[in-house]
């Protein structure tokens, strides 16, 4: 029966953000089509995440038909310290190694990757194998990067030279509006990581397919400038693509989860503001009772998962709950609020999310976040942290009028140089739970059309058919 079947690998980057998608698109595909069969090669994180290794390990051990989860092998020193480009090319050997075992047995019909594993590829080509990129961010992302690339490769530009004109504006053909110099990938401002990731994107135009998690009618400017341009391969969109409360698996200290719900659901319906940063925002303990007095403040119901940054002398970036909040708190906090909120370690997102008495989110806007909120219906208020989200809040916000803003152009550092004022936050908050604003209702109309794009006859479900068929083609 195997060797019937088309199979794909598929390369996930070991961090929450990025395999959680991965292993939905693999889920996502194995129950489109019968004919596939897909082997999902795991690598142990190289930041000392002991909670996403255990989850790597629980995956490993779990029995699927057609999903199947090989670890790598993983040998670097504790002491070493390891760039994601050097820790993903000590991966090529193995996965070289697995895949010239798995041809013997199998009908190979490509190699997925995450894109930050386009390394990968060169793999791919050794064996005549086509390959697919996944990319796990918004199509707006890709459509950045692929138009950065291709002015570094054509015109020569440095783009690390904005970081002095951070006041400036940058015109991108897949955006209606002049984006700010201020809410570029912070990576960008750097000249080696915006190089690494210009690398990236030029290997990925070689790609069979690019894989996103969209959907047309979220992002349907920036991708029709995707579609139209001939010098990338096929673009596919197959979002939304979230992990559903049964199915959250990005572990954490989850023993108050059922409290938590049961506090939910005494509470009205849309009543409650969710603060959420993902899983590894965290504040200053200035700028935590810059939030506990917006919050005070409003006298909005709140729900909010606060987290303390790892100390200095962990090899680990992972965020952990506060053993006492009260520390960083103000004085009184917890009592005079015990009324209408609660303070929060972990949070289950999702079944958050989904929950009916939540009617704002605060969120960081990491994609996979984006998508969620409007897959439930709720509405977010801005709060990016780094990496790509003050780009996604700018798209959000002034793009798609799907958010309301507290900031855009935030950035979480070690120096704390930045507070945003209990007043900023509270006019958000405020701005966001509002019952009859444009934005909930574009939201809501939104969350319909993610839901129809995955049916049958929907823009994902008929882009989805696209990429099998394509697949299968490589092996006819």
């Amino acid at each position: 029966m195997k060797k019937s079947l088309a199979e794909l690998v598929f390369i996930p980057l070991p961090f929450w953000s990025h395999l959680n998608p991965a292993i939905e698109v693999a889920k996502l595909l194995i129950k489109h089509d019968h004919r596939l069969s897909i082997t999902m090669l795991l690598m142990k994180s190289p930041t000392m995440d002991s909670k996403l290794d255990s989850h790597i390990e629980s995956l490993a051990s779990s029995k699927s038909d057609r999903l199947n989860f090989i670890i790598l092998p993983c040998h670097y020193p504790s002491s070493q310290t390891t760039t994601m480009t050097s820790f993903v090319e000590h991966q090529k050997p193995h996965v070289k190694n697995f895949v010239s075992k798995l041809i013997d047995s199998t009908r190979l019909a490509g190699f997925v990757v995450d894109l930050v594993c386009t390394s990968m590829m060169e793999v791919a080509k050794e064996f005549g194998i086509p390959y697919y990129v996944l990319s796990t961010a918004s199509s707006a992302s890709a459509s950045l990067m692929f138009h950065l690339q291709a002015l570094y490769d054509e015109c020569n530009i440095d783009f690390a030279e904005l970081k002095n004109n951070r006041d400036g504006e940058l015109v991108l053909p897949s955006f209606m509006n002049p984006v700010p110099i201020r809410v570029l990938p912070d990576m960008m401002l750097d000249k080696a990581e915006f190089s690494l990731f210009i690398n990236y994107f030029r290997s990925t135009r070689e790609a069979k397919g690019i894989i996103i998690n969209t959907f047309v009618e979220l992002e349907s400017h920036v991708l029709r400038s995707l579609f139209d341009d001939k010098r990338l391969p096929p673009v596919y969109t197959v979002g939304p693509i979230v992990n559903l409360p049964s199915d959250v698996g990005s572990g954490g200290e989850n023993n108050d989860s059922d409290e938590m719900i049961k506090w939910l659901d005494d509470q009205p319906p849309s009543s409650v503001v969710f603060l959420c940063f993902g899983n590894l925002g965290t504040f200053s303990e200035g700028q935590v009772k810059e939030i506990a007095c917006a919050l005070e403040n409003s006298g909005i119901r709140f729900l909010w998962s606060l987290r303390q940054r790892p100390s200095n002398g962990k090899n680990s970036i992972t965020p952990s709950s506060y053993t006492h909040s009260t520390d960083v708190l103000p004085y009184g906090f917890l009592n005079r609020t015990a009324e209408i909120g609660k303070v929060i370690g972990w949070a289950p997102q999702a079944a958050i999310l989904a929950h009916r008495a939540i009617g704002g989110f605060v969120s960081h806007c990491g994609w996979n976040s984006t998508l969620e909120s409007l897959w439930f219906g709720v509405p977010v208020a801005t709060w990016p942290l780094y990496s790509e989200q003050q780009f996604n809040a700018f798209e959000l916000v002034k793009e798609l009028g799907l958010a309301v803003e507290i900031k855009l152009d935030y950035v979480m550092d070690s120096t704390d140089q930045t507070v945003v004022s209990a007043r900023e936050i509270e006019m958000g908050i405020r701005k966001v739970m509002e019952h009859d604003s444009n934005v909930r209702k574009r939201v809501q109309e939104i969350s319909e059309k993610g839901r129809k794009a995955l049916m049958d006859g929907g823009s994902s479900f008929i882009s989805l058919s696209r990429l099998i068929n394509d697949v299968i083609e490589n092996i006819s």
